[in-house]
């Protein structure tokens, strides 16, 4: 748990789970556990006395968070306070009995330091565009233009009764193209045209243009249509209800009313565009993030991508496929979510849990299905220990490794039977794991997810799980670092922990590991290859030429090969353990050839002359003499020297004039005027 010792408070919650406070002190070793029946209520008094001493406090209950909360700063404690779920999680379960260590784990979990998270700003004066179809439009406007500055834009025909009092601007017109979020929308629209004042019977419009911008903070979308902007639910300030759901209609209504103000959302990825192994030289390697973006808050930015934070909607997918750790999750960071893991499993081991099962899962959709099959069902199985991120496809492979080097017999990530956006990056992580697993020896099937929106699928489906043997030799690993940092520690205390510490495994297509090979015979050390390498892996030699190449660093972004004039390299996915310890490998080395002026080594031998040997007699230049072919022997300072003395004509044309001054014209002139007096 926490290296510093903390209060904490755990409660049986009116007697309707068994706790084990002997477990907790055990597991929780250095500090001061406190049980109670009802200490939201009647023993409330002991909540409020472990908060004033201001010591670090765990309270194992989180549905009386806000009371528990409200209190403390009431009394202005200061108290670090954590709160941790035990009931939904544990105690009300068919196995709570056996529960005890689980509710030791969940409490160390709990107690982890949560890093601050950066947030960004979204700015709404409540100018809003109501697009649809029919009078429906009016009616939601009718409903908003107390609250909103509303404009009514209505699809062409745009066949309607024309208001009797012009409350807002109506127009009609076909929204073209859209982009932006909250408190920043631009919108393309074609057929543009604004209603007339003397509209009698029907809404009769004046003249129509393509092309007409309009910006506004809040669009609601009640027009049928196809959305403007890919997941679109999950784009800020963009509304859309199917019109012919009246009561969907009147939901996005309420809430565009609300969205006026300045509001606040997470920074969700931290981006180090140095990291970024997108393009070099307007040629493209790695472009996972941009393909998984649901959103299409990720655009290419010359050498790297630019990533609009007001845009990303935090489903971390970018973060889970980065091989260079450019892009990183920051809610929380890969560390932090390690060192809570660690907490978990470690702690549940030494409280004597067995086979733990690790059930990460969100908030929104895992959190409200566990306590459904809580109160509804049997509960969670006494050794499946859930954990909750912000979003399960933020989960990357330095999770996963963890996990089984922590302790951990299997593992399932919860989501939704029908996805809010695709989970490709999952799916590809989950494919890249299994390889790793299964040559270190744990068998297939162990990391896998459970898509499902009925609680007692999830409580059959955990159940079913015929939890192997865990790691012989767990890990008990501090991970410190960025992403790339923390997955490397891990896969090697995955191995250290593993059945069978394989040195190498082979990977598919795609993963951030591997090696470069190189056809020797048809490599020029031209260096391209190192020049385009954005991490280092590729390397030259000040002294001679050579190509050496560092398996650590390399991601298989695939620049050295598309970069490559000869199309030599291929690039080989594999995890090599001994990667990370062993030096530079020489790929290809040639012997230097010197300046046969100066003897300074430049080039390589065999280039040099298979040059000069194409050349000679063969090409019209280099007919018939030999100081011609000598020049190419020459370093780039000798040659040029030399050139200039020889005063080679490198057209082969006869030697042109002598270059003439102004003094020469004025002598010129001088003489000839001589002349004429003679």
């Amino acid at each position: 748990m926490a290296d510093q010792p903390r209060r904490i408070l755990i409660c049986s919650c009116e007697d309707t789970m068994p706790l084990d406070a002997e477990a907790v002190r055990r597991g929780c070793r250095g500090s001061q556990v406190t049980t109670a029946r009802q200490l939201c209520r009647t023993e409330l008094e002991r909540f409020r006395a472990a908060a004033a001493g201001g010591d670090p406090l765990v309270v194992a209950c989180t549905q009386e968070a806000p009371l528990f909360s409200e209190m403390a700063e009431a009394h202005e404690s200061g108290a670090d306070i954590r709160y941790a779920n035990i009931r939904e999680t544990a105690g009300w379960s068919a196995e709570a009995a056996k529960a005890g260590a689980k509710m030791v784990a969940l409490i160390a979990a709990a107690a982890e330091a949560a890093p601050e998270i950066p947030f960004v700003k979204l700015n709404s004066e409540g100018v809003t565009l109501i697009y649809g179809r029919d009078e429906q439009t009016l009616d939601a406007a009718n409903l908003l233009k107390q609250h909103l500055d509303v404009t009514v834009l209505v699809k062409p025909p745009a066949a309607m009764q024309p208001p009797a009092v012009t409350d807002f601007p109506v127009a009609k017109g076909k929204i073209r193209s859209a982009k932006g979020h909250l408190g920043a929308f631009e919108l393309t629209v074609d057929e543009f045209g604004q209603a007339s004042p003397s509209s009698r019977g029907v809404l009769v419009f004046g003249p129509t243009k393509d092309g007409a911008v309009s910006r506004c903070d809040i669009v609601l979308d009640i027009s049928g249509d196809a959305p403007f902007f890919p997941a679109a639910d999950l784009r800020d300030g963009y509304l859309r209800a199917d019109p012919g759901n009246p009561a969907a209609v009147l939901k996005a209504v309420l809430r565009a009313r609300d969205l006026v103000g300045s509001f606040e959302k997470p920074r969700y990825v931290t981006f180090a565009e140095d990291l970024c192994a997108h393009s070099r030289s307007q040629i493209v390697g790695c472009d996972r993030c941009l393909s998984l973006c649901p959103t299409g808050a990720i655009m290419p930015a010359g050498d790297h991508v630019a990533i609009d934070a007001q845009i990303c909607a935090g489903c971390g997918q970018c973060a889970s496929a980065c091989p260079t750790g450019a892009v990183s999750y920051a809610l929380p960071p890969a560390d932090a979510l390690m060192r809570r893991l660690r907490a978990l499993l470690t702690t549940y081991s030494d409280a004597g849990g067995e086979r733990a099962v690790l059930l990460l899962h969100d908030e929104a959709h895992g959190t409200s299905l566990i306590g459904a099959l809580a109160r509804f069902g049997d509960g969670l199985p006494a050794n499946v220990l859930p954990l909750a991120v912000n979003e399960v496809t933020q989960v990357g492979l330095e999770v996963i490794a963890a996990a089984f080097a922590y302790g951990a017999s299997a593992l399932r990530l919860l989501l939704r039977a029908k996805p809010r956006h695709d989970i490709a990056s999952l799916a590809t992580t989950l494919a890249l794991a299994e390889p790793i697993l299964v040559g270190f020896g744990f068998g297939p099937g162990r990391a896998a997810t459970i898509e499902t929106d009925d609680p007692d699928t999830l409580g059959e489906t955990l159940r079913a799980i015929a939890a192997p043997d865990p790691a012989p030799r767990p890990a008990t690993f501090l991970p410190i670092g960025g992403k790339r940092d923390v997955l490397r520690t891990a896969l090697r205390e995955l191995r250290a922990a593993a059945p069978v510490p394989a040195e190498v495994i082979a990977l598919p297509e795609g993963a951030p590991f591997g090696a470069v090979e190189v056809k020797v015979d048809g490599c020029t050390l031209c260096l391209a290859c190192v020049s385009a390498c954005p991490t280092g892996a590729l390397l030259d030699d000040p002294e001679r030429p050579m190509l050496r190449f560092v398996e650590d660093a390399c991601v298989q972004c695939g620049l050295c090969k598309a970069t490559c004039p000869e199309k030599v390299i291929t690039l080989k996915p594999q995890l090599d353990i001994r990667a990370a310890l062993g030096p530079a490998r020489v790929l290809k080395q040639e012997e230097p050839f010197h300046c046969i002026r100066c003897g300074k080594p430049f080039g390589t031998k065999s280039s040099i002359e298979r040059v000069a040997a194409k050349l000679t007699g063969k090409h019209w230049m280099y007919q018939g003499t030999d100081r011609r072919i000598d020049a190419l022997k020459m370093c780039g300072e000798c040659r040029v020297i030399a050139v200039a003395e020889a005063e080679f004509d490198r057209a082969g044309t006869p030697a042109r004039p002598k270059i003439r001054t102004t003094d020469d014209y004025l002598r010129q002139r001088e003489q000839q005027t001589q002349k004429g007096d003679t």
